[in-house]
């Protein structure tokens, strides 16, 4: 539940920030400035396929396709009409001076050649001292293909050593690629090399419809995400190559984890802020807290119910967030007799363990094996922030604490040796 609330939310919550010789061609980069609000905006051009897209990288929210109503080697209109969204530029030399409107409202934009990019020290860098394999594998209920990188532990060939673990990765919220890329973060890849590294197996996918996927991602809903996984988890028995077969999920893919463990369908969850609690609930915490994060004085929503009827107003028609918000995660919890391993983070301003936590130990059956654990001043996506506030993770260079990595690799190997 990150990429497509924060985008909403932000539209929503800052009404008055309106994205939106060489000729045109590459990509432009410049700062759109609302009182104290500063977003950053690329516009990659292509004057021969007469495309542009949009990213806005403090809202996570790439590739956005825009219509191009007109584009020569010096000028440009173009809009998003679901967003009310329009932007004109004229281009001086390598300076673009345009005015971006959103329902009406203009903002004047400076934007000069360049695209915008961050350190990332922990992003894996080849060769890998394992194996990895391109793999596919089709739900039949929605009749999509799944594709995706199957990693191997070190060692994997070696006769004498037992069958390792095998974890299937599950995305959170927004159409997403198999290494859960946002704000220039793959959280999943680094994940799937740190596993490798320790002995154990992984499978990340890209989302139905997105990327090298195929299906129809516009519409779909938590259970259809969730038929998906399961799918997945078929594919990686059907193999016959690993001892125990797990789910590793973050925001609502660890939801989705304990919807699979409700069905017996796997050998153990990792769940890294998954939502095991009433939606609305959260959603209610979370809008209030995102929204004081960027500057609102008081809470948006007093009641469950007012944070459903805000969603509903902010994304009118989005059959995802009309389930989503109706679900109550509990029940699937109350259901879940696999060994979970639970983290939450201190600083998570979308699934606070305020909350989600409270849930957890009410509704989780007891086992030995089971983990539920904090760590203080990380953020939903379990790098050090000192607030939390999600349009700043782009800024952090770390993708995800050593010790949440180590976490991981220490319990999953735990679990299936004993």
């Amino acid at each position: 539940m990150r990429k497509i609330l924060f985008l909403v939310l932000l539209l929503a919550l800052l009404p008055q920030i309106r994205v939106g010789g060489q000729g045109m061609d590459g990509p432009w980069k410049g700062k759109l400035k609302a009182g104290a609000q500063e977003l950053t905006m690329v516009l990659h051009i292509d004057e021969g396929k007469k495309t542009v897209t949009m990213d806005i990288i403090e809202q996570g929210a790439m590739g956005l396709e825009m219509q191009v109503k007109s584009l020569t080697d010096d000028s440009l209109l173009v809009s998003i009409p679901k967003l009310m969204l329009t932007f004109s530029g004229k281009r001086t030399g390598d300076k673009i001076k345009g005015t971006f409107v959103q329902r009406l409202q203009p903002l004047k934009v400076e934007m000069e050649r360049g695209d915008v990019s961050y350190k990332r020290p922990q992003e894996p860098i080849p060769p890998f001292p394992y194996q990895t394999e391109e793999v596919r594998f089709v739900n039949p209920v929605a009749n999509d293909t799944l594709s995706g990188t199957l990693t191997y532990p070190l060692g994997y060939k070696d006769k004498k050593r037992k069958q390792p673990p095998v974890v299937l990765m599950v995305t959170g919220s927004g159409a997403e690629n198999r290494d859960e890329e946002i704000f220039f973060h793959k959280p999943f890849f680094v994940i799937a090399d740190w596993l490798a590294r320790h002995g154990i197996a992984s499978l990340r996918y890209d989302d139905r419809g997105f990327a090298k996927s195929t299906g129809v991602y516009e519409g779909a809903t938590t259970q259809d995400f969730s038929d998906d996984a399961e799918a997945g988890i078929r594919y990686l028995r059907s193999l016959g190559k690993f001892s125990k077969v797990g789910l590793l999920g973050h925001s609502e893919g660890g939801g989705i984890g304990y919807m699979l463990a409700a069905k017996d369908a796997i050998d153990f969850l990792v769940s890294l802020s998954g939502p095991a609690c009433k939606i609305d609930t959260l959603m209610m915490v979370q809008l209030n807290l995102i929204s004081r994060s960027q500057g609102v004085a008081s809470d948006i929503c007093k009641t469950p119910e007012d944070a459903c009827k805000y969603l509903k107003a902010t994304s009118p028609g989005n059959k995802w967030m009309e389930y989503f918000i109706a679900m109550d995660l509990r029940p699937y919890v109350a259901k879940t007799h696999c060994p979970v391993l639970a983290l939450g983070a201190e600083n998570d301003l979308n699934v606070p363990p305020s909350v989600n936590n409270e849930a957890l130990e009410q509704c989780l059956p007891k086992n030995p094996k089971n983990v539920i654990k904090v760590y203080p001043g990380l953020s939903h996506l379990f790098h050090h922030s000192p607030t939390g506030n999600p349009i700043l993770a782009f800024q952090i260079e770390e993708t995800i604490s050593p010790e949440v990595l180590q976490d991981i690799s220490e319990w999953i190997l735990l679990v299936v040796e004993n």
